[in-house]
């Protein structure tokens, strides 16, 4: 199905087109470029990250999404345009690389079909971009000129060959305990102001159908399998794993009493949550035939069902039907809230409930017999706001910077200086020059790490030291590959899911390499 800006197309196979026809058209400054609709997971406002040392300037940060560690990539810096600033259309698309990454972008169009007919060679076109990373353009589609099709690969293979994957999936790889296959619809987040209504498309027994995208979190494939609950509602096809929580699968079409039809590669699962519906944090995962597209459709063309229908108790879901294409059209709104007061369900949450709360309990059993060796210390400390943690083990101590270090002629330019540490001499490194940041005026915050590497003991100036931290190994995992020299020396985090906090690892022991080791046991 086509977009509502497209044309409309009268031949019915072409509204049987697969996904790998529909591409994700965005901006950057005044140029279109789009991307294949199925690589995009999904598309979000830009989050908190973190910056990460040793790694190419086009890499804006690590974000917590969703409890999985995003990298966010700047797509101009990637695509050699000069640099931007972002404002309140600026989105990131989350794509499947082999693994999720984030693509930060001017603005998020839409989606679009494309008839592999009309689809030309990058050739002769002359672009702002290194031709290379163009597969192919459109031309004019919906006022623009001109849209280039990305070629994902090249484009982020700008100097983070080492974190794509070798293999290409449908779900993202990593995205925490996920048993479900996620793929390509492209949610976007919405804007109050703006005019009309955004929805997600979808179709149930040949009919469409829709939901305000706000209340859309994600759109996941419907898995292998799934948790058959005995004694539950024929409407309850049973409870899966989506992000370490319990989703009930509720069949749309069982609820509305259409015909039985066996699951397929077609079928989705909305997941609808009702922290806007009703105030609370609660979701369902809503089983359809097929989704069509995300659609934006004007307040002028939505008519509200008649009070008299909806008496009669077989449309209180539908809020509103949508004339598009003059009428010629039509989808049925339905409405979120209205949908979880359903009985059935409101028997899918309960049963979700009473299996979360047996996982429980359960669960405190496990960390009860938590044994110590299960865990680590981290000391953690900041440079430039960013946090940063070093085992417990390596750190033999923790003291304040002196007012002034002692510069000794013909030691190693990466040697702060020396300090006297009761009677030793200790060289001093400044950790944030190792890590390529700017230098900082002397501050009372300050303090030296001192590491045992190997032989030599090490001062390291760091901005602050925070905290020893008692967590367990589990917490630990390791960090996308974006350099070989930040994979070898900050190779890991910590992800703090809830809190939506993370911790960069250092392995002490990769801080200094041999040749550095030397001089600094040959000044020491």
């Amino acid at each position: 199905m086509t977009s509502d800006a497209a044309s409309v197309q009268d031949d019915e196979a072409f509204l049987e087109e697969d996904a790998s026809n529909q591409y994700v058209a965005f901006q950057i400054d005044r140029d279109v470029f789009a991307i294949p609709m199925i690589n995009v997971l999904e598309i979000i406002r830009i989050p908190d990250t973190v910056s990460v040392p040793m790694t190419p300037p086009s890499l804006i940060g690590l974000a917590n999404l969703r409890g999985s560690v995003l990298p966010v990539l700047d797509l101009r810096a990637l695509l050699g345009l000069n640099a931007g600033t972002f404002d309140d259309a600026t989105r990131v698309m989350v794509v499947d690389m082999g693994r999720p990454v984030g693509l930060v972008v001017d603005r998020v169009n839409r989606v679009f079909d494309v008839d592999p007919n009309s689809l030309e060679s990058a050739e002769h076109v002359q672009s702002t971009i290194d031709a290379s990373l163009v597969q192919g353009v459109v031309k004019n589609l919906d006022g623009a000129a001109l849209v280039q099709l990305i070629d994902l690969d090249r484009a982020v293979g700008n100097g983070f060959e080492s974190m794509l994957g070798t293999e290409r999936t449908d779900a993202a790889q990593g995205l925490g305990a996920v048993d479900i296959e996620e793929r390509s619809l492209a949610k976007r987040d919405v804007d109050e102001d703006e005019d009309g209504l955004q929805l997600v498309i979808f179709e149930l027994d040949g009919q469409e159908y829709g939901f305000d995208i706000r209340d859309v979190e994600e759109i996941v494939r419907v898995p292998d399998e799934i948790s058959a609950v005995p004694n539950s509602g024929h409407h309850v096809l049973g409870l899966v794993n989506l992000r370490a929580q319990l989703l009930p699968l509720v069949s749309l079409r069982r609820m509305f009493s259409l015909p039985e039809q066996a699951l397929n590669d077609h079928n989705r699962i909305l997941v609808l949550s009702l922290g806007r519906a009703a105030g609370r944090g609660d979701a369902v995962g809503i089983v359809v035939d097929q989704v069509r597209e995300v659609l934006r459709v004007a307040q002028d063309v939505q008519d509200k069902v008649p009070a008299m229908l909806r008496q009669s108790g077989d449309m209180q879901e539908i809020g509103a039907v949508c004339r598009l294409n003059g009428g010629k059209r039509l989808v049925s709104l339905l409405t979120a809230g209205a949908l979880f007061q359903n009985t059935m369900v409101q028997q899918a949450l309960e049963i979700r409930d009473e299996r979360a709360e047996s996982s429980s309990e359960e669960l405190m059993d496990t960390v009860e017999r938590l044994d110590e060796e299960d865990e680590t210390q981290l000391v953690v400390f900041t440079l430039a706001d960013q946090e940063f943690g070093v085992p417990i083990a390596v750190v033999q101590e923790i003291t304040r910077v002196p007012d002034e270090l002692t510069r000794v002629p013909k030691t190693p330019d990466f040697i702060e200086g020396l300090v006297n540490l009761r009677g030793s001499v200790l060289p001093v490194v400044d950790m944030r020059c190792r890590f390529g940041m700017a230098r900082m005026s002397h501050s009372e915050r300050q303090r030296i790490l001192v590491l045992e590497l190997g032989a030599v003991r090490t001062g390291f100036v760091t901005d602050s030291v925070l905290e020893v931290l008692r967590l367990s190994k589990t917490l630990i995992e390791q960090s996308p590959k974006l350099s070989d020299e930040q994979a070898r020396v900050v190779g890991r985090v910590v992800n703090f899911k809830e809190k939506k906090r993370i911790i960069q690892v250092l392995d002490a022991h990769e801080l200094l390499d041999r040749q550095e080791l030397e001089a600094l046991s040959e000044t020491a």
